[in-house]
């Protein structure tokens, strides 16, 4: 058996037509969604995440705002930005990327972002929401994982989905998420005995570790779906996953490959968030 590639880049284009249809509805009412990024520092990966969403922006026709704040800058100050950006009705939605220098707290940044304008889904109530199936902005990361498993296909009601990693980003809500589409769902940590047992017994994998290529194909249940969240840089400079991809797609029915599997969606439904941000907004 040989897995079917999930394309992601291809499916992002797919998905990106469809919320610019919706973008372009807006603007014919004089709506422009807008979307204010802010990074803190000189992180070199986290200002190519925050180049990447700005170009999103870009080709859907949103207006975007990137602010660029010296590692130095005291809590206080971007505190009184992120205030200024909830009071600006040009923008529907608010990201601080992270991380943020160990100064400042990043638990007060994101409560400080208001519900409304919080398109990464991070605020306390968009999670508490989530919880009862009711967010109004699911996490990018995991939102973009569920869109991936939608576009190709793949029954997620009454099948057993696993997900290996418990962050708040990622893991937590991604297995929410399943819930809430009918899935039984085990949630595995680094402390799980005997993991390889519980990875073979599901019919959708989800695996976001931070562990490169820990999950290999002996640990996959034939047919099933693989979702691989990590991105991990080898010595040699080449980019993997936490999946060792050419083990476990002789095994599995569909996988995510790494670079061009789950990264091209997070930017995309993070784009798609902004925009429902805005419709909300002009209701």
């Amino acid at each position: 058996m040989t897995a079917k590639i999930i394309d992601g880049k291809a499916i992002a284009q797919e998905v990106r037509a469809e919320w610019k249809v919706r973008a372009d509805a807006l603007k014919a009412r004089g709506i422009t969604p807008g979307l204010a990024v802010i990074i803190v520092g000189e992180d070199p990966a986290s200002k190519v995440y925050v180049g990447n969403k700005v170009k999103a922006c870009a080709e859907l026709g949103l207006h975007s705002e990137h602010i660029a704040l010296p590692a130095d800058t005291p809590e206080a100050v971007l505190l009184a930005q992120i205030a200024a950006l909830n009071a600006n009705p040009a923008i529907h939605g608010i990201l601080v990327q992270l991380p943020v220098p160990k100064h400042i707290d990043s638990a007060k940044v994101l409560e400080a972002i208001a519900p409304n304008k919080d398109v990464d889904g991070f605020h306390p109530m968009n999670v508490g929401a989530l919880v009862t199936g009711n967010t109004r902005f699911p996490p990018c990361t995991p939102y973009g994982a569920m869109k991936l498993l939608e576009k190709s296909g793949v029954t997620i009601e009454g099948k057993h989905a696993v997900v290996v990693g418990r962050s708040n980003i990622v893991g937590k809500p991604m297995a929410l998420m399943l819930l809430q589409q009918n899935a039984t769902v085990t949630i595995c940590t680094s402390r799980t005995v005997d993991l390889a047992r519980h990875t073979r017994d599901a019919d959708i994998l989800v695996v976001a570790t931070g562990k490169a290529r820990m999950i290999t194909g002996d640990m996959i249940k034939p047919g099933a779906a693989v979702i691989d969240v990590g991105i991990n840089r080898l010595p040699d400079g080449k980019l993997c996953g936490d999946v060792d991809f050419d083990s476990a797609k002789e095994v599995a029915g569909w996988i995510t490959p790494v670079p061009g599997g789950v990264g091209p969606m997070t930017i995309t439904m993070l784009v798609a968030n902004t925009v429902q941000a805005a419709e909300r907004a002009g209701k």
